[in-house]
């Protein structure tokens, strides 16, 4: 199996280049820069530096060993890749002074084997201030916009290669064609792997690794812990325990919703538990959303240590992980946009001998493929993502079993009512989030002073970026009417209209 090394210069797409790798059905692994050597680039076809918030000639930016580029693997550079590759060839790197580029670019490419099937002009999408102001010895320039003098360079002799913009990302017209062409006429990549070949791979691994331990799974209900309940139930049958915690935060009839699916596949080895009055008294007078985010990973853990205790000593704590968690929990050089509970939620100090996250590797659409090889019912399998912590992310402010009440009925009629729409292009997520702003309403002939509800909808392929959906106004009217109408408490329905980036899908 071909394998490519990704390695992680701090930047926010790291995961997607990664995804986007794999998407040509190469394996991609994310390493970080400071950790990998010449020696280690070997065993792949090909690496590819990442992006990142730096500056390289800076004395404390992230510099990997020129040695990597002396390896004999051909090497991409996006965006701060390219500008270190050409920093560590000798080139010259420069600030344009606050006038960088940003947003959709006009790109002008020459005729190479990395832009093969491009046309001579096409749009891609940058983002940079710096900018390469004289290439290094042996280098051409193969692309530039009216703003970047090197767009693009490469020497193939040395087989390294390095683009300005973002492939990655869909606003670059042919940004796929650029990385499949660097994987399949560049570094010669076959083109096999398969996600569901990994999860054979990982009941595999997971039968060895685990064998003679018990494990606790802390079961959802989402796609993620669902997928992993199914793969550790297959690695270690009867010795994995799945702990649904019933938290309070859940969306209508959620619970019983959670129990009734996965009771004929777990059995006995599927424990509820009431834990509402617990989480809402530690959530008391909280507003900040990394200590919602924190709290509620601390509780998670004491519940499911308490649960471990009664079943007798259980050595692993199993968590369905995935990679965007970890990248928006900070990986490596990259910048902490939230905490998952999931990753950054953990005490210090937890009463299990080890976590596993046999996830933690793979993205949505990924972890969906496995699910359906795994024999997971489409309607868990396609089921919106939901944040571990739930409504307590979704309540701006402070956590009121009022507030989660009032949530939980505005939200189930947006769904209700998107659903009933039968949208051609449906939002991949969609859910109601109880802002902390009051506003003036009337009903009848008495003014209200209510709280205000915003509705969100985003269309995505991977959840690293997503579009706001553009839902028909009767749609959202009949929402708004039923929420203000139905719902005490409510005097007001906004919709988001938001991408991510800037935002991101969650509100906290």
């Amino acid at each position: 199996m071909d394998k490519v090394l990704v390695l992680d210069f701090g930047g926010q797409y790291n995961q997607l280049i990664a995804r986007r790798v794999r998407e040509q059905r190469v394996f991609a692994e994310i390493r970080p820069y400071d950790r990998v050597e010449a020696r280690d680039v070997k065993e792949y076809s090909g690496v590819i530096f990442t992006g990142g918030p730096a500056s390289v000639y800076l004395e404390a930016s992230p510099r990997c060993s020129r040695d990597i580029l002396e390896a004999g693997v051909p090497v991409l550079g996006i965006c701060y890749g390219v500008q270190l590759m050409a920093w560590l060839e000798g080139g010259e790197v420069s600030s344009a002074g606050g006038s960088g580029e940003y947003g959709r670019t006009l790109l002008r490419t020459e005729n190479h084997p990395l832009f093969r099937d491009i046309p001579g002009e096409s749009v891609c999408w940058m983002s940079h201030t710096d900018y390469i102001s004289r290439v290094p010895e042996g280098f051409r320039v193969t692309a530039v916009t009216d703003s970047c003098p090197c767009a693009a360079m490469c020497c193939d002799e040395k087989k390294l290669y390095g683009v300005q913009f973002h492939p990655e990302v869909v606003h670059t017209q042919y940004g796929k064609h650029v990385l499949r062409n660097f994987l399949f006429d560049v570094c010669g990549c076959a083109g096999d792997w398969d996600p569901r070949d990994y999860a054979s791979e990982l009941i595999e691994e997971y039968k060895a690794r685990l064998s003679g331990k018990r494990a606790l799974l802390a079961l959802s209900g989402g796609v993620d812990s669902s997928v992993c309940a199914l793969l550790l139930h297959r690695a270690i049958g009867s010795r994995l325990t799945c702990v649904f915690v019933d938290h309070g935060l859940l969306r209508k009839g959620e619970g019983d919703l959670v129990e009734n699916t996965f009771r004929p596949f777990l059995g006995g080895s599927l424990i509820r538990v009431d834990a509402e009055e617990r989480f809402l008294k530690a959530l008391k007078g909280v507003r900040d959303p990394e200590r919602k985010r924190k709290i509620i990973g601390e509780e998670f853990i004491r519940v499911f240590e308490e649960e471990a205790r009664k079943l007798g000593h259980t050595e692993v704590l199993v968590q369905g992980t995935i990679y965007p968690d970890v990248i928006e929990s900070g990986k490596g050089s990259s910048a902490v946009i939230k905490s998952h509970h999931n990753v950054g939620g953990l005490p210090e100090n937890v009463s299990f001998d080890e976590i596993a996250e046999p996830l933690r590797e793979l993205f949505k659409d990924e972890v969906r493929s496995v699910g359906s090889m795994l024999g997971l019912p489409r309607e868990l399998v396609w089921r919106q993502p939901f944040p571990g912590p739930g409504l307590a992310v979704r309540i701006v402010g402070e956590v009121t079993r009022e507030k989660a009440d009032s949530l939980r009925e505005a939200d189930a009629i947006f769904r209700e009512e998107v659903e009933k729409a039968g949208l051609d292009a449906a939002p991949n997520q969609y859910f109601a989030v109880l802002t902390d702003l009051r506003s003036v309403g009337v009903k009848g002939d008495a003014r209200t002073y209510g709280f205000t509800v915003a509705l969100r909808a985003v269309t995505t392929d991977d959840f690293m970026t997503a579009e706001w959906t553009r839902l028909p106004y009767e749609v959202l009217e009949r929402a708004s009417s039923r929420i203000t109408n139905e719902v005490a408490g409510i005097s007001r329905v906004v919709y988001d209209v938001s991408s991510k980036p800037p935002a991101t899908v969650e509100w906290e």
